[in-house]
């Protein structure tokens, strides 16, 4: 991905993308507002191409919102953001205005980097431990540790935090959000919610119980949620 506010730089980089066989465009945006909202949709997006000053939500503090996979190039006309770029573990640093050869190394930066790192650390690091949603006209943090379960209301769901006494409500089915969540951690219990396991502190009869809530099990959903349970018993 491509993120710059300037048009011709966005242009220049595009080209540059373009030509250099071992990269595919996902995409390219005007600013990091943008390219947050398109990281919603591609969540396979390896390395990213960073304006450092944007209006609203600078490439740095974007590239922070960030997976551990995702790795990033800045590009910028003020050198005295260098050391703040690798701060963030950047895998270089282009300073407008710069040439393709230049461009085409630190490509190759990221090249080398995507094939020395073990599979096995790639796969760690795949994990996502968050995503954004759209709710009151903002982008909205979750991050799954801080979900304690998840209403589902037909075309809206209600996500319920930790610490947080109103819920994050958002346009979006259940089910869709259910693709969204890592399945180790997450679980179906009725058509209506999903719980965090890790913050289930008890169950009676065919009620979880989290704080104060108690969330009934569905008969369909009740076996799965008990063999989880048997396999975490003494």
């Amino acid at each position: 991905m491509i993120a710059d506010d300037e048009p011709m730089a966005l242009s220049l980089i595009e080209s540059y993308v373009l030509k250099t066989p071992f990269l595919e465009l996902k995409a390219k945006c005007n600013s990091a507002i943008e390219a947050m909202q398109v990281c919603e949709d591609e969540k396979d997006i390896d390395l990213f191409f960073l304006d450092i000053q944007m209006p609203e939500l600078s490439g740095l503090e974007f590239s922070k919102l960030l997976p551990a996979t995702s790795k990033v190039i800045f590009t910028t006309a003020f050198d005295q953001y260098a050391i703040d770029g690798y701060k963030v573990s950047a895998l270089d640093y282009l300073l407008k205005p710069f040439d393709y050869n230049e461009f085409l190394n630190a490509a190759q930066k990221a090249r080398n980097y995507f094939e020395t790192v073990p599979a096995a650390e790639q796969k760690t690091e795949k994990k996502q431990n968050f995503i954004f949603v759209k709710s009151e006209y903002r982008q909205v943090k979750i991050e799954f540790s801080e979900v304690l379960y998840i209403e589902g209301l037909k075309d809206y769901v209600k996500i319920y935090l930790k610490d947080n006494p109103k819920p994050v409500l958002t346009l979006m089915s259940l089910k869709k959000l259910e693709e969204e969540l890592p399945s180790d951690d997450f679980m179906r219990v009725h058509r209506s919610y999903i719980i965090a396991l890790s913050k289930i502190e008890a169950i009676e009869r065919n009620h979880i119980v989290i704080g104060n809530q108690q969330i009934v099990i569905a008969p369909n959903y009740k076996k799965t949620l008990m063999d989880y349970i048997e396999g975490k018993s003494l």
